[in-house]
């Protein structure tokens, strides 16, 4: 039986609809009153669990999960040993420098050497300000990060973006796109490779619903 790790969140809608698409029913985890984590197909070949996205990879590449959908944020900033099988093409937002519409600073490479940049992206910030030779202090958060410049505490902030509304109405701008992100099929290298429990056919018929660029 294949397992796959679905994330909680703003994917999980998604996600639930690509698995139906391909004859997999994981709605139940959409019923705002189920608390089930772990749930089976009603055709009993596949099973899935209800992971924070952040910790999808991890499932994976510990083999808990033959497959999974995260965020390509998540994989870049976790790093986890998984095979990036597709981009689903849903999930769009991305990876920012955002600063106070006031500082007056128009590109990264105005900040001030050595200054701080809150995030919860942690490696992907620091990956950044080091390609653009620039040494800042990174002040790891959980959440709220556009407090950040808000009360004085960082300079400026790297975060995801949508829509820019958060920003817009924190009076904060983006200066600068460290990279864009969307939801991404991935799956443990060795299941994947062995074709465990048909894995790759199910792959085969999700790269089948994927959108190909015009």
């Amino acid at each position: 039986m294949i397992t796959i790790a679905l994330p909680k969140g703003a994917l999980l809608k998604d996600s639930v609809e690509l698995f139906k698409k391909v004859g997999l029913d994981f709605s139940l985890f959409l019923d705002k009153g189920n608390r089930q984590l772990q749930i089976t197909d009603p055709t009993k070949t596949a099973r899935a669990l209800l992971v924070r996205s952040k910790d999808v990879p991890i499932y994976v590449e510990y083999g808990q999960a033959q497959l999974g959908v995260v965020g390509y944020d998540v994989l870049r900033e976790k790093k986890a040993n998984v095979a990036n099988l597709n981009d689903l093409k849903f999930g769009y937002c991305r990876l920012s420098v955002a600063v106070r519409e006031s500082s007056g600073y128009k590109r990264s490479q105005e900040l001030p050497p050595h200054g701080r940049v809150a995030s919860t992206f942690v490696n992907s910030a620091l990956e950044y300000f080091h390609s653009i030779d620039l040494p800042v202090e990174i002040v790891p958060l959980s959440g709220s990060v556009e407090l950040g410049p808000i009360t004085g505490m960082s300079e400026a902030i790297v975060d995801l973006v949508s829509t820019g509304k958060t920003l817009r109405e924190n009076g904060l701008i983006e200066i600068d796109v460290l990279y864009e992100s969307t939801a991404r099929l991935v799956a443990h290298p060795l299941s994947y490779r062995l074709n465990r429990d048909n894995v790759t056919d199910l792959v085969t018929n999700i790269a089948k619903l994927i959108p190909i660029p015009v």
